[in-house]
């Protein structure tokens, strides 16, 4: 299980998980917080309904509502669940139901081979970060940073969030992505009738270039949980696509970023794509340029920033192990999920 050894990523031994069709089987697990604590503020209905539109049944992992004092549940629980959903023939695609703090406990007591064996979607985001780019690396599974199962319960502008999560997991053309014409940064699950919209200033270009690799990235803090442990895919031949939360500020991510950047294959990374910043975190284009001049690692990579990833919304959905396309030029920059 957890203790074997890793998949060799060789272009040959990367897996893309069947896309999904109208009929198909969602399994609703929780690797980190616990449904009980999200259905305190209780969206259900309207993420059910959302998911029947689309003719998708939801089914619900056995552990889902178990809660602990870290609002969680056992490691057992966990790991039960990720297991009986990948093993689970009738179960087409795995959501998360948010994220959290522990999702890298897991990790020891996975069964990568059969993972590797049953591929289906992953979709989730944030602290499931840890659990994507470990599959990545020890199973060779493509995953997809996206919606939580939760996120669907957003009455108002979900839209584009929808869009581009349906393209990704339904369709095999490539995505070009464009700035979001409006963007928000609030707690629209304890008030969906009070949201708060920001007209999208769009993409700061702060690197010049071109370059296509894999996708490798996530939520930047809990990818370098990762560092030093078999779990960490390597950054050879990357398009690294971070972002962070409102915990972060601009001292943590430019140590954050350091770091992932000091790694030894880092001098493979061919661009990099930085998610908007949630409001609390006090970023701003010119701190976060002061950042990336900083970082040898980036030297004639390019770089793009406030893209529509992360803990605002909408989040766009990209494949974790797929492959980019970036073009940094000003207005005619370009983010093209080109194999996902």
């Amino acid at each position: 299980m957890g203790s074997g050894p890793a998949v060799t990523l060789r272009r040959m031994d990367i897996v893309f998980p069947p896309k999904l069709k109208r009929g198909d089987v969602i399994r609703v697990v929780a690797p980190a917080r616990s449904r009980a604590m999200v259905t305190e503020h209780d969206h259900t209905g309207i993420i059910e309904a959302r998911f029947a539109d689309l003719g998708l049944r939801l089914t619900y992992g056995l552990h889902v509502d178990e809660r602990d004092a870290f609002d969680s549940s056992s490691v057992a629980s966990r790991v039960a669940d990720l297991h009986n959903a990948f093993a689970d023939p009738s179960v087409a695609a795995v959501m998360t139901v948010i994220g959290g703090y522990n999702g890298n406990e897991l990790l020891p007591f996975l069964d990568w081979e059969l993972i590797r064996a049953n591929p289906k979607i992953l979709c989730g985001y944030s602290d499931i970060t840890a659990l994507q780019n470990a599959i990545l690396a020890r199973a060779g599974l493509v995953t997809y940073s996206g919606p939580h199962w939760s996120t669907f319960g957003m009455r108002d502008h979900f839209e584009q969030i929808l869009r581009w999560f349906t393209d990704v997991v339904f369709g095999a053309d490539p995505i070009a992505l464009t700035p979001a014409a409006e963007w928000s940064d609030d707690l629209w699950f304890l008030d969906q009738d009070k949201r708060d919209l920001i007209r999208n200033e769009g993409w700061w270009p702060i690197r010049p270039g071109s370059a296509e690799g894999r996708i490798v990235g996530g939520n930047l803090c809990t990818l370098n949980l990762l560092q030093g442990t078999p779990y960490m895919p390597s950054l050879d031949g990357t398009i690294l696509i971070v972002e962070d939360d409102f915990e972060s500020h601009p001292e943590t991510f430019a140590r954050d970023l350091t770091s992932l950047l000091q790694l030894p294959d880092a001098a493979g990374v061919r661009g990099l794509a930085i998610g908007r910043f949630q409001k609390a975190s006090r970023m701003t284009r010119p701190l976060l340029e002061q950042i990336i001049a900083t970082q040898p690692a980036l030297t004639g990579v390019p770089v793009l920033a406030n893209i529509d990833v992360g803990h605002t919304y909408p989040l766009a959905t990209f494949p974790i192990g797929g492959t980019a396309r970036l073009t940094v030029d000003g207005d005619r920059s370009d983010l093209t999920l080109r194999r996902h």
